[in-house]
Parts: C-alpha cells; sequence; structure tokens
C-alpha cells in the first residue's frame, strides 16, 4: 500500500493533475471515480490506484484489472474532488489527425471551439456531441484543456467515444473543410435564423468563447453567419446550450 503522499508516483500524478503542459508531454490523464473509471478502455489505462473500500465494494468489476492500492489519505491528496470516490487512473491518449477526422464520413458534422475556457461548457459539449451523434470537434490551443480534471467529469464518459483534434490554428483546418466540400456556420449575433439552413451535407459549426464570442477574423471565414433567436432581453446564450440547440438541429434535419 502507498501510504506517503512523497511518494514519487504520487507526486508525479499530481503534477499531471495541475498542469496541462505535462499532460500534453506524458500523452495522459487522469479520471476518477467509478463511472469514470470503468468506462476507460482496458488497453488505455496507464496505472490504477484504489483504496481498501473501493477494492472490496468493486471485486467482481475489478477482474483482469491491473492496481494498487493506496491509503484514504493519499487518494484525497490526489483526488481533484472535495468527496473523493476512491479510485484514480492514469489514461493514456488517443490521438487523431485532422485528415483522419476528415475521413470518418462523407458528410460529417463538425463543431470548431475557438478559445473557449470553461471547462464545464468544453465537458457539456463533448457529452451532448456523442448524444447528437457530431462527426467530432476542432478546437485551437487557446482554447481550455480537454484533459482538465473538470472537463473529464463533466464528459461523463464521452471523452473515450467523441473523437477531437486540437490545432495550432485554423488555417489548415479552414482550407481542408473547404476541399471537402464542408459547408461552415458561424454563430453571431448578426447572422441568419440558424433553421434556415440546410445541414444534410457536410457541415461544420464556429463556436466562439463565452465572453467575446468568435473573432472577427475566423467569422470572417465563414460561409454563412447564422444566429439562434432570441426573446426577452437575453443578450446571448451560453456556448455549450448555443452548441446543443445547433447540434440537434443539424442531427434532426439528417434524421
Amino acid at each position: 500500500m502507498i501510504s506517503s503522499t512523497s511518494n514519487a508516483r504520487i507526486k508525479n500524478i499530481v503534477h499531471l493533475k495541475k498542469s496541462a503542459k505535462a499532460r500534453k508531454e506524458k500523452k495522459c490523464f487522469l479520471v476518477e471515480g467509478p463511472r469514470m473509471f470503468f468506462e476507460v478502455p482496458k488497453n488505455r489505462l496507464l496505472e490504477v490506484y484504489l483504496t481498501p473500500e473501493f477494492e472490496e465494494k468493486h471485486k467482481k468489476n475489478l477482474e483482469g484489472y491491473r492496481y494498487e492500492i493506496i491509503s484514504d489519505n493519499v487518494c484525497r491528496h490526489l483526488s481533484d474532488t472535495t468527496t473523493p470516490q476512491g479510485v484514480v487512473a492514469l489514461v493514456e491518449k488517443k490521438e487523431i489527425s485532422l485528415d483522419e477526422l476528415l475521413d470518418k464520413e462523407a458528410d460529417p458534422c463538425f463543431f470548431l471551439l475557438e478559445n473557449l475556457q470553461d471547462p464545464g461548457n468544453m465537458g457539456t459539449i463533448i457529452r451532448t456531441g456523442e448524444a447528437a451523434g457530431v462527426t467530432g470537434i476542432i478546437m485551437n490551443r487557446e482554447t481550455v484543456d480537454p484533459y482538465n480534471p473538470k472537463v473529464i467529469r463533466s464528459t461523463m464518459g464521452a471523452i473515450f467515444r467523441v473523437p477531437f483534434v486540437i490545432v495550432d490554428d485554423f488555417e489548415e483546418t479552414l482550407q481542408k473543410l473547404k476541399e471537402a466540400n464542408v459547408s461552415t456556420y458561424a454563430a453571431h449575433l448578426s447572422g441568419q435564423t440558424f433553421y434556415q439552413y440546410d445541414y444534410k451535407k457536410g457541415c461544420a459549426f464556429f463556436i466562439g468563447n463565452e465572453g467575446n464570442g468568435l473573432s472577427d477574423e475566423l467569422t470572417a471565414r465563414a460561409d454563412y453567419k447564422i444566429k439562434i433567436p432570441m426573446k426577452g432581453q437575453v443578450e446571448s446564450l451560453n456556448a455549450a446550450v448555443a452548441a446543443t440547440v445547433l447540434m440537434y438541429e443539424a442531427m434532426r434535419q439528417r434524421d
């Protein structure tokens, strides 16, 4: 049993929990809690740490797993939540290229995220993307790290099933979308009402920063500007809510 928070492996996990740079360099990330842990494909598990209580409670489900026992104190030290649930695991990232993403479907549906900062929004978009059958998500490096522990938790396992690509900038992405005959739509307050368009063919929706929206540069590169009509005194919708509305309109049309 590991009972010291000074253990080298424990220190490494804490560093990965706190640092997006470390997660990028090591090509792995953390998950915790039974629901997320048992969603992880076994071939991507690198290290697993359990408390004795978790081991006893989930003994049948743990058959075939390799793991190390840690004390409750170490588990609290590793956890990113106020109430640790007894399991923390290191998971290998699954990288996918932009070309692979573009080759997934004949008429894909993508979401491009520019400079999103809220982990909850990111997690919700990934989770809803799975529910609505989105082909994949493309984001720039200024967007919140999708492997942030808060993002991971809010995806409820969709992080393992929804393909996404992180790009240095959108220039190459926009060019390849054009070559693939994918129409692009910028969510913008000055656009036309979103349900006036046809999304049955290849489409990509641009979602911008929570506070500032899309940059003028990216907006100008879109084929169309669209908006979600709003009544009352509401000026804008939450980024994840806006993405959800667009995802389900695309799914409705395609179904």
